[in-house]
């Protein structure tokens, strides 16, 4: 069984790690002065036919310019990606909005995870490993379903989840595929909620408060509880069936 907690990272030049937190923090500042009124509802509602005219235009370009707005949104943990969401929904649709989205957010959310562990990791580590040692294990052991879990929780903010998830032990791979599954659901629910809307114009005068209404609240406190019931059953499983659990 392979031990994710050996692959810890080499203690970079803190004077890099300085400037890249410089570097990221700056981006982020830029990103969100520059772009914060773009990207809102009411000021796209205003293009929207110049939006569906371009895309016309240029489909293939169109696409991989929203991919790569959403993973620099998520990325630096700007907060437009709930408003990203349900716009890039009702633009492209339904399937394709749901697998750029879904693709775009994971690689985002992997490059805050990476930062994250780039930058905080090892002082984080060397300055209370004595604490986290248990807290390590566990990780080690069940790393992937309280990712996962979290993932279904929406309540807690994907940001918080990246960057904490980049100081702990978890391996890249195994952040990159629960991320990518856990989530798909809730990425679902918003796409749908963006691609239901006739206009971009309807979608802004609803605004956020307005969209996210008590059925859209309740499918995502069904989903958080998710996990717990499938972790009782699995328990319940393995009971009733010792020999499943040999590894």
């Amino acid at each position: 069984m392979h031990n994710s907690t050996n692959e810890t990272a080499k203690p970079g030049n803190p004077a890099i790690k300085i400037l890249v937190l410089i570097a990221v923090v700056g981006l982020a500042i830029f990103g969100y002065l520059k772009f914060g009124s773009t990207l809102s509802l009411d000021n796209l509602a205003t293009k929207e036919s110049a939006l569906r005219k371009y895309q016309g235009n240029n489909p293939i370009l169109v696409i991989g310019i929203a991919f790569l707005i959403y993973v620099a949104v998520t990325g630096l943990t700007l907060p437009f990606a709930v408003v990203l969401t349900l716009v890039i929904g009702w633009f492209f649709g339904f399937w394709q909005a749901l697998i750029l989205v879904s693709f775009a957010s994971t690689a985002g959310s992997t490059l805050a995870f990476l930062s994250s562990r780039f930058i905080l990791r090892d002082s984080i580590q060397a300055k209370f490993g004595n604490y986290l040692t248990r807290f390590n294990e566990a990780l080690d052991k069940e790393g992937a379903f309280y990712l996962f879990s979290l993932r279904l929780i929406p309540y807690i903010p994907f940001w918080i989840i990246n960057l904490v998830m980049g100081l702990t032990p978890i391996r890249v791979s195994t952040f990159w595929w629960v991320s990518q599954i856990g989530m798909l659901p809730g990425t679902a629910i918003f796409v749908y909620t963006g691609a239901s809307f006739p206009s971009l114009k309807e979608l802004a005068d609803r605004g956020l408060s307005g969209i996210l209404s008590l059925e859209l609240g309740l499918a995502f406190v069904l989903l958080s509880t998710f996990p717990l019931i499938a972790k009782q059953l699995l328990t319940k499983f393995k009971q009733m069936n010792p020999g499943t659990d040999a590894s």
